[in-house]
C-alpha cells in the first residue's frame, strides 16, 4: 500500500496583491481599538517593499502578516514615531540601500495564537536580514500592559526593566525577548493611537551575527534596466457618424501602438464627446452628458476587448459616466491586457465641470496594478493637487497618466507645468495626452490645445530637460518613448536630490478620510471665465 503525502495546512510565504482584502480584513480583527488599515496602506507596503512582507495562510485563510521594509541605520536607531518612519503606514520610505531592516507591522489572528505563527514571521524577517547581509532587524514593540501597570512604575524605562526582571509581565515584550531581540531604549509617543502603550514603544533590535559590526556591509543600488515603453495618443477631435466610426479610430491608434510593442497607450480627456458630432441637432450641456454616459458599457467592452486583442494596456482618456451612487463622474477606464477593467474618477472637477455638465468629483484614488508594476491616473485638474500623486507614489505608483483636455496655452500649460513638478517631487514618470481641433455642432469643444508629452524626473539617469518625448503642438499624433523604471529606483535611494526619502514627517503628513466624500462637491456657482470643458 503506498502512502498519499497530505498537503501542507500551513505556509508562510511573501505577500501578493491579491492577499491585501484579507490582510485588511485580518487587522480590522486583530486591531479592534484602532483605525483599520485601508487597502492603499497595504497595496502600498506590498508595491514598495514585495520581499519584506510575509503572509501566514493556515488551511487556506491568512491568520498572520507581517512588513517591513530596508532603511540605513541612521534613522533605524534614532527616536522616532511609527508614522515618521513608515511614510504614513504606506512603507515608502523604504531605502533599497539601507543596512536594516525595519519592521512596522506584525499581526496575528486571536484565533490561531499558540501556534506560533509569529514565530515564523519573525523567522521569515530574520532569514531575509540575513540573505541581504543586513546589519539586523530594528521596531518599535508595543507595550501593552503599560497603562494597568504605570502606577507601579516610574516610567516607561522602569516598567520596562521591571518587565525584563519578571516583575510585570508583559505578554509582547516578553515574546520578542524570546525571539532573540533586545531593548535598545524607549520611543516615546512612537504610536499616539496605542492607548494600552500609552503610545510609547520599546526599541527593540536584532543584530545579524554574520556581519561584522565594526564595519558593516555598504550597499549600492545598481543601474538596471526595467524597460517600459509608452505611447501618448494626441487625438484630433472629429466628427464621427456613429460609435463605430469613433471605436474605429481609436482602433487605429491602438494597433499602431501594438505594432510598436508598446506597454501602454493613453489618450486624452472627454475624447468621447465625439460622439456627440452625429446628433441631429446641439444638445444642451447637461443633455449631452446624459447622452454621452448612455455609450458607457459599449465604450468598457470595446476598450477592454482592443486591450487584449493587441496586448496593450489601454488608458482610456475618461468618459462621462453614471456611477452607482446616481451622479455622473468624469471616469477614465484602464483596461488591461490581461482583461481587467479598473475605473478612475476625475477627483476635483473643474468649476466649468460642475456648472456646466453637473459633473462630480469621484471619492477615491488608488494606484492600479499592471504587468509593468503599479500605476495611477490624474485626469487634467487633478495633476494640480500634490497630495493625489503623493497618495498614489506611496502605494507604489512609478507612472502617472494624465489624460487632459484644455481649450487654451495658458490652461495647457498649467497642466503641463504641475505635471512636471509632480514627476520631479514624486521621482516618476508622467505621461500626458490631450485633444487637439475642433467639434463642430458639440458644446464647449470649439477649440482645443495640446502639446502632448512624456516627462520625467530632472537628474542625471533622466533626460536633459526632463522631457522623454513630445508631440507637435495641436497635430494628431502618436508620441512614443521607452523609460526605465529603474532608473526611478536608483534616483530615489542615490540621486542628487531624493525628495521622497527627505520628507520631514516629523513635521508635516498627509491624513485621508477613509470615509471620503462620497461624491460631494461644492456648492454650483457660476464659473469665471470660458465654457471650457476641462481647462485644466
Amino acid at each position: 500500500m503506498v502512502s498519499q503525502k497530505s498537503k501542507a495546512r500551513l505556509d508562510v510565504r511573501q505577500a501578493a496583491r491579491r492577499d491585501i482584502p484579507k490582510v485588511v480584513a485580518l487587522a480590522a480583527r486583530v486591531y479592534e481599538d484602532f483605525a483599520p488599515y485601508s487597502r492603499g496602506e497595504i497595496s502600498g507596503q506590498i508595491n514598495n517593499f514585495p520581499q519584506g512582507c510575509f503572509v501566514a495562510e493556515l488551511d487556506g485563510e491568512i491568520v498572520g502578516y507581517c512588513a517591513s521594509m530596508r532603511i540605513g541605520g541612521a534613522i533605524a536607531l534614532e527616536p522616532h514615531s511609527w508614522r515618521e518612519i513608515t511614510g504614513g503606514g504606506y512603507g515608502s520610505r523604504h531605502d533599497p540601500t539601507g543596512d536594516w531592516l525595519y519592521g512596522y507591522e506584525m499581526c496575528v489572528s486571536p484565533d490561531v495564537r499558540g501556534t506560533r505563527i509569529g514565530r515564523r514571521l519573525y523567522e521569515a524577517r530574520r532569514k531575509l536580514a540575513e540573505e541581504l547581509e543586513l546589519t539586523g532587524i530594528a521596531f518599535g514593540g508595543r507595550m501593552p500592559n503599560y497603562r494597568r501597570s504605570r502606577r507601579r512604575v516610574t516610567g516607561p524605562q522602569d516598567y520596562l526593566e521591571k518587565v525584563m526582571a519578571g516583575e510585570i509581565h508583559d505578554p509582547v515584550i516578553r515574546f520578542q525577548l524570546a525571539n532573540g531581540f533586545e531593548p535598545i531604549g524607549i520611543l516615546k509617543q512612537y504610536l499616539r493611537e496605542d492607548s494600552r502603550s500609552m503610545g510609547h514603544a520599546v526599541h527593540m533590535v536584532w543584530r545579524n551575527p554574520y556581519v561584522d559590526r565594526e564595519s558593516p556591509k555598504k550597499f549600492r543600488l545598481p543601474r538596471g534596466v526595467e524597460s517600459v515603453r509608452i505611447a501618448t495618443c494626441q487625438l484630433q477631435a472629429r466628427p464621427v457618424r456613429s460609435l463605430e466610426e469613433f471605436l474605429d479610430n481609436v482602433r487605429y491608434f491602438v494597433d499602431v501602438a501594438s505594432d510598436y510593442e508598446a506597454d501602454f497607450i493613453l489618450f486624452p480627456e472627454l475624447f468621447t464627446l465625439q460622439l456627440l458630432s452625429f446628433e441631429k441637432e446641439e444638445l444642451p450641456p447637461q443633455q449631452a452628458i446624459e447622452r454621452l454616459s448612455e455609450y458607457t458599457p459599449k465604450i468598457r467592452d470595446a476598450f477592454a476587448e482592443m486591450a487584449m486583442k493587441y496586448n496593450i494596456n489601454i488608458i482610456g482618456g475618461s468618459h462621462p459616466t453614471r456611477t452607482e451612487d446616481g451622479d455622473i463622474q468624469n471616469v477614465a477606464f484602464v483596461c488591461l491586457r490581461d482583461g481587467a477593467v479598473h475605473e478612475q474618477e476625475k477627483i476635483h472637477p473643474t468649476p466649468n465641470e460642475r456648472y456646466w455638465w453637473n459633473i462630480k468629483g469621484g471619492d477615491g484614488i488608488d494606484a492600479i496594478p499592471t504587468d509593468c508594476g503599479p500605476i495611477g491616473v490624474l485626469i487634467c485638474y487633478d495633476s494640480e493637487f500634490p497630495e493625489l500623486a503623493r497618495r498614489l507614489v506611496d502605494e507604489g505608483a512609478r507612472i502617472i497618466f494624465t489624460p487632459f483636455c484644455t481649450d487654451s496655452r495658458q490652461g495647457y500649460l498649467r497642466v503641463r507645468y504641475c505635471c512636471q513638478a509632480r514627476a520631479i517631487e514624486n521621482q516618476c514618470f508622467v505621461v500626458m495626452s490631450g485633444n487637439v481641433g475642433n467639434l463642430p455642432n458639440v458644446h464647449n469643444m470649439d477649440i482645443q490645445y495640446a502639446q502632448s508629452c512624456i516627462l520625467t524626473p530632472c537628474d542625471f539617469p533622466f533626460a536633459r530637460d526632463g522631457i522623454a518625448a513630445e508631440a507637435t503642438e495641436n497635430v494628431e499624433t502618436l508620441t512614443i518613448s521607452d523609460v526605465n523604471l529603474a532608473d526611478l529606483s536608483w534616483a530615489r535611494a542615490e540621486g542628487t536630490v531624493r525628495n521622497l526619502a527627505d520628507r520631514r514627517f516629523d513635521l508635516y503628513d498627509i491624513k485621508w478620510d477613509p470615509k471620503g466624500a462620497h461624491g460631494k462637491t461644492a456648492p454650483r456657482k457660476d464659473p469665471l471665465g470660458t465654457q471650457a470643458p476641462g481647462g485644466g
